[in-house]
């Protein structure tokens, strides 16, 4: 009820013809399934029983996903699915669009529950399925979304009036779509609310001034053919979800490939998409506070406040006059669009992360691409600077610098992002961190540029107080984030040593000025050191090439302010030892008192980081975590959100069990419901069936057949040992692992047969 994003998607719909399914509330409630049903004299089980004859095989699709032959396969179907009926039942089909004329022309101004101002400019316009083949609405939302010079957004961003903006159709309907801009504002942009709006106008127009452009179109399919050709393997469960979906929708020879590639130039096509972007189809949804007091409409299942006015071709056409006069253009070719897709040749078989180089100034672990051969690499650089975080004012200040510096870079390293090279900067508890991945025909370019970025640093004032502002509406809405969010927040704030609670944090952000944060950053910076990791389709003296490249550019630069540091000053960031046989509760008041949800989170520290103890506590997770939702949720009806989990803070190892709900627990019942719920569980693993535990293990181990390097955290697919982080948190591992690496796959099979009494090639 306090989702900002379900309430402004509920009033959407309930602002559509009441005859189209599109209006319903689909989401339910006991008042929809029980208050509403009774008095129609309705039983609600019969009634869902009912609908289940609508279920007919003719209607149905199936993906299955195993590593068996096709006969095996069939023979599975059969036996499975060959009872469902096929009662020659017809496709339900919407009644085309949900939005008629009294539903367009509108500003819709709604009040949300966090702190902030969003501005949503959508269009009913003709689905993207229709025409998968031309996609002329990814045309325009590649054009009308794009971030570059000369974009709408880089615009209304160097006037300090937006954050970020999307723009896009939906597409999972033959009959009815939505197309799409939206935007967080600043409070200047709030302020300016109708000029933005007439600068999208005014960048519609220009499209259809300037015409629709084949290279653009090609340059796209180009990106897209590239990007399905090398996509990284997605988990199976996505994967027969999407391509089930892709069933319905799509003939069948494109159900693997769906709408992915575009391949037909078809102008007409896009300028009948473009013709619908018009100022008589236009609805507009603005959120703020700023709008309380002066709504005068609730929408009745999530009772958000809203007004409407209506907004005439005439008032936009007023305020395209008074648009930002920054001229708009088209994008440039894009210079990231990679040519060379070929695979170096690495002599050497590196199984595992080594140390290919070693200065004053920085560490190189490298690892080639020896299993997926793609043509991709991932770097990381992380920077260890002691003083990033030694008090509140220097956590805020090197968070607002990174904030900083990804704001620079977002014009030029835009096309990067479209064209499959993608980059990250954020906060580490050591210092920040700088992640650049993708196909390595163009990564150095947007490396260096990065690098280049960093090295010449300086603070813009009117950036400074719009990502300023940003930030502390960000600490300002952890108050209305989910309880058990916050007490998971809490307890990282007892374990960890120098984590800053966010009042402490939140009072130093408002009072940094833009002055201060300029001396800040070269004091940050003159203790300096660099960890970094190159892993993919490159050799290895390229990779020392690289870091050699980083090293000049910020130590060897004229005027650097990046000075090495001594090893007396690398942090090592610690966490409470809890002693053993002693309980310790911390209760704290929600920080949302509209939320009437409470969460209760249960922390059992097990171990430091231990290759086989990680695996013992994993296999013990895998086998609890079923039965703990089962007896929490299901039978103990404790909570909607229930489940056991590990956790892992600066490598030391814990089980979590989190409830979260409206039911009146006391903490000390729940203790003891925790405590009876280990031991039934202690008894459960001394009780299961080996053959179920074989499953289990072998589970466990999938990915250590492919890469023995599961047992330090590191996912088997390239691109997760990037995206999770896991890797990175585990440098110290990497360290002090050192020769003894390679051997800990080998160690751990007979290790783990000892668990189950199996057969070391049960493992291998």
């Amino acid at each position: 009820l306090l989702s900002d994003g379900w309430r402004m998607h509920q009033l959407q719909k309930h602002l559509a013809s009441k005859d189209h399914p599109y209006h319903k509330f689909s989401t339910g409630s006991w008042e929809t399934l029980e208050t509403k049903p009774k008095e129609r004299g309705l039983d609600i089980r019969l009634e869902l029983l009912k609908f289940y004859e609508n279920y007919s095989a003719n209607l149905m699709h199936l993906v299955v996903y195993v590593k068996e032959s096709l006969d095996c396969i069939q023979s599975l179907v059969e036996s499975l699915f060959s009872h469902v009926k096929n009662t020659d039942q017809r496709s339900f089909k919407c009644p085309s669009q949900p939005l008629s004329a009294e539903h367009l022309q509108l500003l819709v101004k709604a009040i949300p529950i966090i702190e902030g101002d969003y501005l949503k400019i959508s269009w009913p316009v003709t689905p993207n399925i229709q025409f998968y083949k031309e996609g002329p609405c990814r045309y325009l939302s590649h054009l009308i979304g794009h971030e570059g010079e000369g974009s709408i957004f880089h615009i209304i961003k160097e006037l300090g009036w937006a954050m970020d903006l999307v723009a896009g159709a939906g597409s999972d309907s033959n009959e009815y779509s939505f197309f799409s801009v939206g935007m967080r504002l600043t409070d200047a942009g709030h302020d300016h609310m109708e000029d933005i709006i007439g600068l999208v106008f005014k960048y519609i127009h220009l499209l259809k001034e300037d015409g629709i452009h084949e290279w653009i179109f090609d340059e796209l399919a180009s990106i897209n053919e590239t990007e399905f050709h090398y996509q990284d393997k997605v988990h199976p469960i996505s994967y027969v979800t999407s391509t089930v979906s892709s069933m319905r929708l799509f003939p069948p020879e494109e159900w693997l490939v769906g709408e992915s590639l575009p391949s037909k130039y078809a102008p007409n096509r896009i300028n009948m998409i473009l013709d619908e972007l018009s100022p008589e189809r236009v609805r507009i949804l603005c959120e703020s506070k700023k709008f309380e007091g002066s709504t005068n409409c609730a929408e009745p299942w999530y009772n958000t406040s809203y007004s409407i006015e209506n907004v005439t071709p005439y008032m936009i056409k007023q305020w395209i006059q008074k648009a930002p006069t920054e001229k708009l253009y088209l994008p440039k070719p894009n210079i990231f669009v990679p040519k060379d897709l070929s695979l170096k040749e690495v002599p050497d078989k590196v199984t595992f992360p080594t140390i290919l180089r070693k200065t004053p100034l920085s560490r190189l672990w490298y690892k080639p691409d020896m299993l997926f051969f793609t043509p991709k690499v991932y770097i990381i650089i992380d920077f260890h600077c002691p003083l990033s975080s030694h008090s509140p004012e220097a956590a805020v200040s090197t968070s607002l610098f990174v904030d900083l510096l990804v704001d620079y870079l977002n014009a030029y390293a835009y096309d990067a992002q479209i064209a499959g090279l993608f980059y990250s900067i954020y906060l580490t508890s050591t210092g920040f961190q700088v992640c650049v991945g993708g196909y390595n025909d163009k990564m150095r370019v947007l490396l260096h540029a990065i690098m280049k970025q960093i090295v010449n640093f300086v603070v813009k004032p009117n950036r400074f107080s719009a990502l300023k502002e940003t930030s502390v509406k960000d600490y300002q809405n952890f108050n209305f984030s989910q309880p058990y969010s916050q007490a998971s927040y809490y307890l990282s704030l007892i374990l960890e040593e120098k984590k800053w609670p966010l009042v402490e944090k939140l009072q130093a952000l408002s009072k940094l000025e833009s002055d201060s944060l300029a001396k800040f950053v070269p004091h940050l910076l003159s203790k300096t050191y660099l960890e970094c990791y190159i892993q993919g389709n490159i050799e290895p003296g390229e990779a020392e090439s690289i870091v050699q490249e980083i090293e000049d550019t910020i130590f060897n630069t004229p005027n650097s302010v990046f000075k090495p540091m001594s090893p007396s000053q690398y942090l090592v960031k610690r966490v409470i030892m809890l002693e053993k046989e002693i309980k310790c509760c911390y209760q704290i008041e929600g920080l949302n008192q509209k939320n009437e949800n409470s969460s209760v989170v249960q922390y059992i520290q097990v171990h430091q980081d231990d290759a086989l103890s990680n695996i013992k506590l994993e296999l013990f997770s895998l086998i609890s975590s079923q039965p703990a939702f089962n007896q929490l949720r299901t039978v103990e009806q404790l909570g909607y959100i229930t489940y056991l989990s590990l956790r892992s803070d600066r490598g030391v190892w814990a089980l979590e069990v989190v409830i979260q709900s409206t039911v009146k627990v006391h903490v000390e019942r729940l203790s003891n419901k925790y405590d009876i719920l280990f031991c039934h569980f202690l008894l459960l693993t001394l009780l299961w069936n080996p053959r179920i535990l074989h499953i289990l293990i072998l589970e466990l181990m999938n990915s250590l057949r492919h890469s023995k390097a599961k047992s330090m955290n590191c996912p088997t697919r390239i691109s997760r040992e990037m995206s999770n982080r896991l890797l990175i948190r585990n440098w110290r591992n990497l360290k002090t692992c050192g020769r003894n690496l390679a051997s800990t796959g080998e160690r751990l099979k007979p290790e783990l047969s000892s668990l189950i009494g199996s057969s070391p090639r049960l493992l291998s």
